[in-house]
């Protein structure tokens, strides 16, 4: 209908405009245009050409496959959504699977560390006490040491002492002893046995 009153809008307009013309040029003449149904024939041809389009679609049945094509695609949805909601309650399974897991690893982990700590502090004591075992051996071979070092030095200070004293008396001998005492002394000696 609006085609329709644009159609007569540009109808009159042009009668205004020839009118105008046929005032100034008179030798213009003014045709009216057929019409079709009440339209013009631009327009008439293309609502009948619109008209006959839809009916042919109708009688192919062009909505029922455009109903048929929705309802599959409908049906392909809900499939997909219902694939979905499976998926979905796997994913849900398998998370709070890994969540227990988890749950499971960090009270196992925790065991471990205190177990660690509990082997690390029986492993610090044996080495402390092996430790004090090893100090008190070598305190041991220490005293050992100096026991027999002073032995030794003992030793040879007596042995120091013996040489001195024998170097000393031989001396003596020899300062106070000359032949004719050795002779005396020998004499009695022999008187004796």
């Amino acid at each position: 209908m609006a085609d329709n009153a644009t159609v007569e809008q540009g109808l009159e307009h042009e009668a205004a405009t020839l009118a105008g013309a046929t005032e100034t040029h008179e030798s213009v003449e003014h045709h009216a245009e057929p019409l079709l149904l009440g339209f013009a024939p631009p327009a008439a041809v293309v609502s009948t050409s619109m008209i006959v389009l839809l009916l042919i679609a109708l009688w192919k049945g062009v909505p029922k496959a455009i109903g048929r094509g929705l309802d599959s695609r409908i049906a392909d949805i809900k499939a997909q959504l219902e694939e979905a909601k499976v998926l979905r309650a796997e994913a849900e399974a398998l998370r709070k699977e890994y969540a227990d897991k988890i749950a499971n690893a960090e009270k196992d982990a925790a065991a471990m560390v205190e177990h660690a700590r509990h082997e690390a502090s029986a492993i610090v004591a044996k080495a402390e006490a092996d430790t004090a075992d090893v100090i008190a051996r070598r305190e041991r071979m220490a005293q050992d040491k100096i026991g027999a070092a002073e032995l030794a030095a003992v030793s040879e200070l007596r042995a120091q002492a013996a040489a001195a004293s024998a170097a000393a008396a031989q001396g003596l001998i020899r300062a106070n002893h000359g032949a004719e005492a050795d002779t005396v002394l020998v004499n009695q000696a022999i008187a004796g046995i």
